[in-house]
């Protein structure tokens, strides 16, 4: 089992917003001028990794496969709420 080593580093906000990564972690994580990072933001708390977001991806699939039967998400919203009142009663 790997242990995860957490380290604490300190950036500085700039101009426009920008942060720059220290030396030591682009090197060790292979980061180049241009690459993309994804910045999850938890009530405060910023995650930025190198892995792209899937969420809005499998939202997209989720959506299409929906369509191809002919459903929405108004009728899965009914569904839903039909099935809940059945439960109740």
């Amino acid at each position: 089992m790997q242990t995860l080593q957490a380290d604490t580093l300190e950036v500085q906000v700039a101009a426009r917003g920008l942060i720059t990564l220290p030396q030591s972690l682009r090197e060790a994580y292979g980061i180049r001028p241009g690459d993309r990072l994804t910045l999850l933001d938890l009530g405060g708390v910023f995650v930025l990794s190198r892995r792209e977001s899937r969420v809005d991806a499998l939202a997209d699939m989720v959506a299409t496969r929906l369509h191809e039967q002919g459903e929405d998400l108004e009728s899965m919203l009914k569904a839903i709420r039909e099935e809940r009142a059945r439960y109740e009663a």
